[in-house]
Parts: C-alpha cells; structure tokens; sequence
C-alpha cells in the first residue's frame, strides 16, 4: 500500500486543543470490522459494551516533563525534548537551536548544566547535573503534541496523563487511556471485568511523518516495552474463560504483539520497531480502544489493519460529517478486529 492510501481532509478547528470537560465526557464511536456498522456513543457506554470475561490491558506508562528550555554555554537559545532515559544521568534528546551544539560543550537550565557527550543518528547523548526524571521535574514542561497549541499549563499536567499512570519514561501520553477515569474502571471490575498492564514508553518519533511513498521503505521508530509474566498468565486466562483481549491504545496493542512475534505471547522486555500495515495478521488483540489519528500516520495505518481500511475510511469521513473530536484530546472508538486471528 502507499501513504496516500492514508490520507484524509480535517479541518483544522476538530483538532480539539483542550480535554473535555471530565474524562468520560468524551464521544465514541464503535466499529464493527466484519460487518462495517458504526454506532455513535458516549464514552461512558463502553462499560455496557464490554462483557464479563473480558480482559482490559492498559499501558501504565508515565508522561515526562520531558521539554526543557535553556541556553547553550556559548549564549544560543535551546529547546531540549527527552526521548528516551539511558541511566540515572544520561539521555537520548533532539536539540533544537540555531546552530547544533558541539561535542563536549554545554546546555544550560535553570542554572545547571548538562554536557553535550555527541550525536547518536538524530539524537544528542546528554549527561545531566543529577538524576534525570529528577531534574525534568525540576525544570522540564509536559512535551505536549506539536499539534496543541497553547504552552503546556497546570490542566495538561494531569489531564495529559492516564489515571493509572505508574511507569515514568513517556514522551507523549498513550491517549486512549485518559478517556477512563475511576468510576468506569470500577464499573468495569464490578461487573467482572479483568485488567491488566504493559509498559511502552511513547517516544517523540509517534509524531514523526512517513516521509516515503512507498511503505516498504518506511523505518519505524524504536520504542522500549515490558510485557509482564502476570500479563501473560491474564490473556491466558481470559482465552480459556472465552473472553476477549481488549488493548486500550495502540501502544498496549504494539507491545502486546510485539511480545508475540515469535508465535506466542513471551514475558519480558525489549525494543520493538513493530509497523503494522494492512495484511498483518494479529495474534493477541481481538477489540482496540483508540483514539482518531493523523492523516498519513503509521497508527492510521495499524487501526487500518486493525478494523479494515475500508472501514477505517468511511469511519473517519464519518467523524469529520459528525464533528468529532481529533486526536489527542479528542474523542474515542471501539473497533472490532476484522480477521480472526492468527
């Protein structure tokens, strides 16, 4: 397939800039990938959607104060964006400035200075004054997506983060889960509903375009997972009772069949550099709780493979008719997988 089979018109004013008033306040839209049927919801009706038996698997990953704002020791203005924790001290980071800093020199934030080791392929290697999840709560601001607007304020800081967020490391938050707040996840316990974690820490490269035509030649972008051996014993148990596995965002469904690659679902840790394309054949998700993506992005394309793109397409210009919100803030679905499984 090429990118442009996963382009769409948006008019910029539905890209919503801000939450909804409370979390469960938001629409949602269910798919049906067999049968193509969509049904306009609120988000609070996915607790009569899912059944007892079923298994909801959330990413527990935490969002970061991973922007930071300085000065390098030569006097030029600097935006630094974490990407990725390496130790107590170090970081993978994309400096912007109006000319790159030089090996050995030095950033300057909030009157402390972090050293400039060298590049790594897009990235700087920074050595932080102290610890670094330390310092960004110092310093650093909630990175939020470069299509909001407004700089990052005291809602985004917990709005911008799900209500079981546990594991810091994220760069952008895993949005499907900040539609669930306490009362539906109750809800969904009460009526026997189980759930279970992973970790993915989203990285800023989820907001990087495909820049080919042709998707065979696309990289995709390195992102570090946990699967948890209580994880693995949940989805076994769920597939015995004849419940189904149910992602909460396209982060809990990447790490998920990551961990299956290799024919079964494996506990453990790893980097994925999982691109799911039309034809891909999924071994562990059968229902994937989402939010509405960018034109030409590579989760376009996964919910795509997902749900069908041909349902895809017609849920989405549904969407833009019915004046849904987009995005990160924006309102949910519900799609049912299109495939039986592998």
């Amino acid at each position: 397939m090429r990118l442009s089979d996963f382009d769409y018109e948006l008019p910029p004013e539905l890209i919503a800039q801000h939450p909804a008033a409370e979390r469960a306040a938001s629409r949602l839209m269910h798919v049906d990938g067999t049968s193509g049927a969509i049904e306009d919801l609120q988000f609070r009706d996915i607790v009569r959607l899912i059944a007892p038996g079923d298994l909801l698997v959330v990413n527990d990953t935490r969002v970061i104060k991973a922007r930071l704002h300085g000065r390098k020791d030569s006097g030029g203005e600097v935006e630094v964006l974490v990407e990725r924790i390496l130790g107590d001290k170090l970081a993978l980071a994309q400096v912007r400035a109006s000319k790159p800093p030089k090996e050995g020199r030095a950033i300057v934030v909030g009157g402390e200075s972090i050293a400039v080791l060298g590049r790594r392929g897009e990235f700087y290697e920074l050595a932080f004054p102290r610890e670094v999840l330390v310092f960004l709560e110092a310093h650093g601001e909630v990175p939020l997506p470069p299509y909001i607007t407004h700089a990052a304020a005291s809602e985004d800081e917990s709005r911008y983060q799900t209500v079981y967020a546990r594991s810091p490391g994220a760069v952008a938050a895993p949005t499907a889960g900040l539609h669930f707040d306490e009362a539906i996840l109750a809800a969904l316990a009460a009526k026997g509903v189980a759930r279970a974690s992973v970790t993915l820490h989203v990285g800023a490269g989820t907001f990087q375009p495909v820049r080919t035509e042709d998707l065979s030649a696309h990289v995709m972008h390195s992102e570090w997972y946990e699967v948890p051996q209580a994880t693995v014993r949940a989805v076994g148990e769920a597939r015995e009772r004849g419940g189904k596995v149910i992602a909460v965002g396209t982060t809990a469904l990447r790490a998920l069949e990551s961990a299956a690659s290799g024919g079964k679902l494996e506990a453990g840790t790893a980097q994925t550099r999982l691109f799911i394309t039309p034809g891909y054949r999924f071994r562990v998700v059968e229902r994937l709780v989402t939010n509405f993506h960018l034109p030409k992005s590579t989760l376009l394309m996964l919910v795509s493979a997902f749900a069908g793109a041909a349902n895809m397409r017609r849920a989405y210009a549904h969407a833009v008719a019915g004046r849904y919100r987009f995005f990160s803030y924006g309102d949910a679905m519900l799609l049912e997988a299109a495939q039986v499984h592998a």
